[in-house]
């Protein structure tokens, strides 16, 4: 539709703006009404009209078959469209058209904004299957006519209302027809079942809907008052109400088709199971969110413990392992903390690698420099936990081996995600500056305990491939090659 508008229309960013605003509500316009619209909105030159919007009902037959948006009609060739546009009125004149041998009734309703009319909607019937309209048929029709004189007068869509038309009330999920004292007129079958679910016992015809509704919800002192006027339509607004083990989403729609307000049409749901999956969801989520945390406090007592039994070795090896163990340890709780702050069992891994690269830096400060670039992104937990070991592994190792006793150095991490057009590969480099591999030295057959863990990670676990080699100049560099999911 922007594009359609700007092309060849002269209407400003809002106008533009008061039609997307119109598009967002005029399905409830078109289910009450049984009838498809187009929207047509005169060219620069006002020579034609191009459609620039259309929208079918869910209550009745169609009566276009093709979509027409985009079409250009000159000026003269639809009168109703002139008329409506020229007068500012609706118009209803004329016989029914015949489209495909089905007759089709064409009405034509000016899209008014500040006294100016941007446009005009061209409303559809299809009348092959016209019969007596029921009670609830012609409700629909009449709320359908309030709202068309809204749209005339410019008083409909309600500016600053943003409608989510994808979780807001339908037409067919409930309606209930409201006179000007809030007092029910018409319900449909489904409104009253709804309330039946909320614990009424009676009918609706005849209550004072606001005040019926606020005696089925639990008490709740001055709110109940707030209740009572939302949920006699006073005003535009999107509400839920919770009573007897139900929950019902309301809309309410106050209907001034003159100016004055009449009465109201209130558009209802039945959301009980709905809102019972989201909060069993939620209280899933909170539960997997209190597991990740009880795990990384777990594991930072383990660790904790480690520490201090480090203190007691009188063995330089037995420390150091224990040292080692203790930033293992300690890599994973990383993930799962991370993991206790998310909503799902994804985590944005570069934060992970700088906490730990900074854990394992701590072996020689101030004298090794360890940097990171390029971005990891968003891992799954099945990756950023192994993934995260391998990390540690493999800056311990350099850190340890690479450099002599008080040499300085850098130690750089590098991670490029995928490649031209996809992201589904992870490669990840650890470069350092040091003293490199001994002479002879094969990656894959060396017993140290940090490269076996490395190998089993990647090559078990991760489905990857892992490899050292000589530093381009110097030093030493670890390839490593992941498979992930896409971020798309």
């Amino acid at each position: 539709m922007n594009d359609l508008v700007r092309q060849h229309t002269a209407l400003s960013d809002s106008d533009l703006e008061w039609l997307h605003l119109l598009v967002s509500e005029w399905q409830l316009l078109s289910d009450l009404s049984f009838a498809d619209l187009v929207l047509w909105v005169p060219t620069l030159d006002g020579t034609r009209y191009v459609s620039v919007a259309q929208m079918r009902p869910n209550t009745g037959p169609t009566s276009y078959q093709d979509d027409m948006v985009g079409h250009l009609v000159p000026r003269g060739r639809r009168p109703l469209l002139d008329a409506a546009l020229d007068e500012g009125r609706i118009v209803r004149e004329g016989d029914p058209e015949w489209r495909e041998e089905v007759p089709v009734r064409v009405e034509s309703i000016p899209v008014r904004r500040e006294g100016r009319v941007l446009g005009v909607i061209a409303r559809n019937t299809n009348l092959l299957t016209v019969r007596t309209p029921s009670r609830l048929e012609l409700t629909y029709l009449q709320s359908a006519s309030d709202l068309a004189q809204m749209i005339a007068a410019g008083t409909f869509p309600f500016s600053g209302e943003q409608v989510d038309m994808d979780s807001s009330p339908r037409a067919g999920d409930g309606l209930v027809r409201l006179d000007a004292e809030g007092i029910v007129q018409y319900a449909s079958p489904n409104a009253l079942s709804a309330y039946h679910r909320l614990g009424l016992a009676a009918d609706l015809v005849g209550q004072h809907l606001g005040q019926i509704t606020a005696e089925l919800a639990p008490s709740r002192g001055p709110v109940d008052e707030a209740l009572v006027t939302l949920a006699s339509g006073y005003a535009p607004r999107e509400f839920e109400v919770e009573g007897n083990d139900g929950v019902i989403q309301l809309r309410a729609i106050p209907l001034k088709p003159k100016g004055t307000r009449i009465g109201s049409l209130v558009l209802l749901r039945d959301v009980t199971e709905l809102r019972r999956r989201e909060r069993e969801l939620i209280t899933k989520d909170a539960t997997i969110r209190e597991i990740h945390h009880r795990v990384k406090n777990n594991l930072q007592t383990v660790a904790a413990l480690l520490r201090l039994q480090a203190r007691r070795m009188d063995s330089d090896r037995g420390r150091e392992a224990l040292d080692e163990a203790v930033r293992r340890v300690g890599s994973i709780a990383i993930v799962h903390e991370t993991l206790s702050q998310n909503l799902d069992e994804r985590v944005e891994f570069d934060e992970i690698a700088d906490r730990v690269i900074a854990m394992v830096a701590e072996i020689s400060p101030g004298k090794v420099t360890c940097r990171r670039n390029g971005r990891f992104g968003i891992l799954d937990a099945e990756v950023a936990t192994p993934l995260s070991m391998v990390l540690t592994e493999v800056l311990q190792n350099a850190l340890e081996h690479a450099f002599a006793q008080g040499e300085r150095g850098t130690v750089e991490v590098s991670a490029v995600r995928g490649e031209a057009r996809t992201d589904a590969r992870l490669l990840i480099t650890v470069k350092d500056d040091g003293c490199g591999l001994p002479e002879g030295f094969d990656p894959q057959r060396a017993g140290n305990l940090g490269l076996q863990i490395v190998r089993t990670l990647v090559e078990g676990e991760l489905g990857g491939t892992f490899d050292m080699l000589p530093g381009t100049e110097r030093g030493t560099k670890v390839v490593l090659d992941i498979p992930v999911r896409s971020q798309k």
